[in-house]
């Protein structure tokens, strides 16, 4: 899960729509986040467009929620059906909902054959880390430096990428990712990073918090889509395991497809988690989320806590879930994640190999993005002209944004009915855009 780089309402110079917007702060407050200097206003969505109050249209190359296009007609077809049938929750049996688990079990790999259903990413989450307690015995997390796992009260004690009022908890232990842009030594990077995992662990231990989880999410998404050295996610997953713990892999970035190699983000690497967390992009914005586990952590959880959930896998919910199985399988939306990823990640790189501000191409499939720096040997991050572009880029009609820990990553991470059209246009103007800025 990430957050996303956004500007608050309050920034100076913005112009507020003079009616919305102050309805808006009058009831939500001026600390609700809202992207842009001046705010959008969208009305309507339709695949990967997007149409604003003014009858003005965008490219949507950002949101990963609506997985497989805006007001997909099989998916809302699906929830209406069903809405019109029945909708109850999971105490009730209900075909709908089996025949939605037996299908997104299908998508794993190993011993992970079991399924918590819950409301969004946050939840999921959140239940992961209390499995992962309550089987270990230990309180003790490790994360990353820069990262976002949700909203609520045991994931803001763990949030390093973003502001909480909540402290860090003493519980906690935050990694730096390594990252294989800019190292000269792959090896020397992997032994330093892993020895910083060891050395955390103990911290833990010694603190008498133990090990209970490694909770990441597998494109270092909020990060800054880092790439990191052969043999460092498993080396840390076996350093977690030997203390006792738990490997948690976040998928709501990651995973149904985006990455175009695989289903979810961790088969990137040698590795087969002990819990896989979903939200957002599962149902194409029906609230959705998932905890999918083997069946010994799902039965060992089952027999100390009455677990349930009023509208967690209700049969709406599952209605929707499988509509977007349906359209990635008959549309072949994560092959089409792959190929046009390369093509994609091949202009990109054409792009940075000439930009003097531009330190690399970043991302896999359909999540990319270029890091920005101030020219020059230091890589001085440049989040001026990164956010420049993002402004530059929705005058032109593209909407995208901005990740990492300076602000200086673009966050590329569009709906996966993205065409080579599409692709070609988005690309179209950021070469543009770059030309202006430069200029």
């Amino acid at each position: 899960m990430t957050t996303e780089a956004t500007t608050p309402a309050t920034a100076a110079g913005h112009q507020p729509a003079p009616d919305l917007l102050s309805r808006r702060f009058a009831t939500l407050g001026r600390h609700s986040p809202l992207f842009y200097d001046t705010p959008l206003e969208l009305v309507s969505g339709n695949g990967v467009w997007l149409t604003d109050a003014q009858g003005r249209t965008y490219l949507d190359g950002y949101n990963n929620v609506p997985h497989v296009g805006h007001a997909n007609p099989v998916v809302a077809d699906a929830v209406s059906d069903q809405l019109r049938t029945i909708n109850l929750h999971t105490r009730y049996l209900n075909s709908r909902v089996v025949e939605y688990a037996e299908a997104l079990l299908a998508t794993f790999d190993g011993d992970l054959e079991r399924v918590f259903f819950v409301n969004s990413g946050s939840e999921a989450n959140e239940l992961a880390l209390r499995i992962a307690r309550q089987h270990t015995g230990h309180t003790g997390v490790l994360v990353t430096d820069f990262s976002y796992h949700g909203n609520t009260i045991t994931l803001a004690e763990l949030t390093t990428g973003l502001t909480t009022g909540e402290p860090l908890g003493a519980h906690v232990r935050a990694l730096h990712i390594p990252d294989l842009v800019g190292a000269s030594d792959e090896q020397e990077l992997l032994e330093q990073a892993l020895a910083e995992v060891d050395a955390a662990i103990t911290s833990l231990q010694e603190a008498g918090h133990g090990v209970s989880a490694f909770l990441f999410d597998p494109l270092f998404s909020t990060e800054g889509l880092l790439q990191p050295p052969a043999g460092y996610i498993e080396g840390v997953a076996a350093r977690i395991r030997a203390a006792g713990g738990l490997v948690i892999a976040d998928e709501v970035q990651s995973g149904f497809g985006r990455t175009g190699t695989h289903m979810w983000g961790h088969r990137m690497f040698d590795l087969i988690p002990d819990l896989v967390t979903m939200g957002k992009p599962m149902a194409n914005g029906h609230p959705v989320g998932a905890v999918v586990t083997t069946e010994e952590l799902l039965d060992e959880f089952g027999r100390h806590n009455m677990y349930f959930n009023t509208f967690a896998g209700s049969p709406v919910s599952s209605a929707a879930g499988m509509a977007v199985l349906q359209v990635m399988e008959e549309e072949y939306l994560m092959a089409r994640a792959q190929e046009l990823g390369d093509y994609i990640g091949g202009r990109l790189h054409a792009i940075a190999d000439g930009n003097p501000h531009v330190r690399a191409a970043r991302g896999r499939g359909l999540f990319f993005g270029l890091e920005f720096t101030a020219p020059g040997g230091d890589h001085k991050a440049a989040a001026d002209l990164t956010k420049a572009l993002v402004e530059d880029m929705r005058a032109r009609g593209v909407l995208i944004s901005r990740i990492g820990p300076h602000d200086n990553v673009l966050k590329m991470r569009p709906p996966l009915v993205f065409t080579r059209e599409h692709a070609d246009l988005l690309l179209d103007h950021l070469d543009a855009a770059l030309d202006t800025l430069a200029g």
